[in-house]
Formats: structure tokens, C-alpha cells, sequence
């Protein structure tokens, strides 16, 4: 893809089929003509992008401590993980220099060993507080604030995500859309947000659990809407 602008995608965890949804993020994004490398190392990852050869970093894992309780304990040898200095500097200074974040998900959750991330983001998960229904019917609806991002976006349907709620947000953090579990409704909550963050910017979508949610017409056309915007 010639001329493309450079994505890195850092995924991996458990519970979700990143293998699968990472490529159909991809192809996604490829439709804002960003052209991406996936990776599960996220160390190694963001090492290159401190390279400063990636205009996007998308953080679409499921990667933290694993310290929240007994039901991950089998699971912490192999996928908890505590990001390092070094790669909280590097992820920090591509986007204080100019370069767009794409926080997808489950990228909520992860690094929650690291409490300067919601200076970077405007929101993350907090356990013991945040949470979702069980996976099902979603309703994603825009809120009245016009931005890019939900340029041409309608509310819209996904058959299956996870909805999530009671997340760690700042005070100044707007909502540009909000998802409701139809299944189990426990009210709106803020699923999509814009932000800058000194020379950069960030757009965090709680949504996109797989496959079928981020290829979803709607969903797909706000996530390039969200890449140009990164990168423009």
C-alpha cells in the first residue's frame, strides 16, 4: 500500500480471539489507508515505536498483572504482565510528540499497574468497579457532540460485544457515542471518546470484542473515521 500511513497494533491476552479480530481490525483500518503491523510482544512493540517509524499505535490486548483475585491465577504464568519503564516512556513520548493512540477494548484494562495511563487515555478499567453484562445485543448511539470521528455514523446495532460500564473516567472526558447492553440493560454508558494529549491524540472505543463487531458497517466506518482522525 503505497503512501500508507504506518499502524502498530499491540495484542494478545486471554478470552478473546485476537488472532482473528486484530487482522479484521486491520482491514479496517486499511479502509482510512493505514497500513499495520500486528504484534503480541508488547515490549518488543513498543521498542519500534520508539523508533518513531509508526504514525498509530492501536493498543488492542488484554495484558495486565493478573493480581485481581484467584479466578486468573492459572492463567498469570503465561499472560500477566506488568509493562516497564522503559515502554511506559516510549508509549508516552509518541503520543506527547505528536503521534495518534487507538485504545480498543479490552486496551482499557490492560497496563493497570501504570496509573499515568488515564492521563493518556481519559479513562481505563478500575477492577472492583468497572464491569460489563454478559456478552450480547448492543445498542451504540451518538451523543449530540459533533466530531469526526462519528462523521457519518449513525446509531447503530451490534449482534454481539460487551458493554462496558463504570470505567475510571476524568472529569473532562465527553462521550461522542454510548453503548447500552439490550440483553441485560442497566442504562447508556460513555463507548467512545476523543482526546488530546499535549502534541498528540487518542480515541478510546470500548467496543469490539471480535470479528463480527468491528466489521459491522457502522463500526467499521467509525474506526477509520477514528484513524484519519489520529493521523490527519
Amino acid at each position: 500500500m503505497s503512501g500508507a500511513v504506518r499502524n502498530l497494533i499491540l495484542t494478545g491476552g486471554i478470552g478473546h480471539p485476537f488472532a482473528d479480530s486484530a487482522a479484521a481490525l486491520a482491514g479496517c483500518l486499511a479502509d482510512a489507508g493505514c497500513r499495520s503491523d500486528v504484534t503480541e510482544d508488547i515490549e518488543a512493540g513498543l521498542e519500534t515505536l520508539a523508533w518513531g517509524e509508526y504514525r498509530l499505535a492501536t493498543l488492542y490486548a488484554l495484558r495486565w498483572t493478573m493480581t485481581t483475585g484467584e479466578k486468573y491465577t492459572p492463567h498469570r504464568a503465561q499472560w500477566g504482565f506488568a509493562l516497564s519503564p522503559r515502554g511506559r516512556a516510549a508509549l508516552e513520548s509518541h503520543v506527547a510528540q505528536g503521534g495518534g493512540l487507538l485504545v480498543l477494548h479490552t486496551g482499557l484494562i490492560c497496563f493497570d499497574d501504570w496509573p499515568d495511563l488515564r492521563d493518556i487515555t481519559g479513562g481505563v478499567w478500575r477492577w472492583g468497579v468497572s464491569s460489563h453484562p454478559p456478552r450480547g445485543p448492543v445498542h451504540v448511539a451518538p451523543t449530540q457532540m459533533p466530531h469526526p470521528v462519528m462523521e457519518g455514523v449513525p446509531a447503530f446495532d451490534l449482534a454481539e460485544d460487551e458493554a462496558y460500564q463504570d470505567l475510571d473516567l476524568l472529569a473532562d472526558v465527553t462521550p461522542l457515542a454510548t453503548a447500552r447492553a439490550t440483553a441485560h440493560d442497566k442504562g447508556a454508558w460513555p463507548a467512545v471518546w476523543a482526546r488530546g494529549y499535549q502534541k498528540g491524540r487518542v480515541v478510546c472505543d470500548t467496543l469490539g470484542h471480535d470479528r463480527r463487531s468491528l466489521e459491522t458497517p457502522s463500526h467499521r466506518r467509525l474506526l477509520a473515521n477514528a484513524a484519519r482522525w489520529l493521523t490527519e
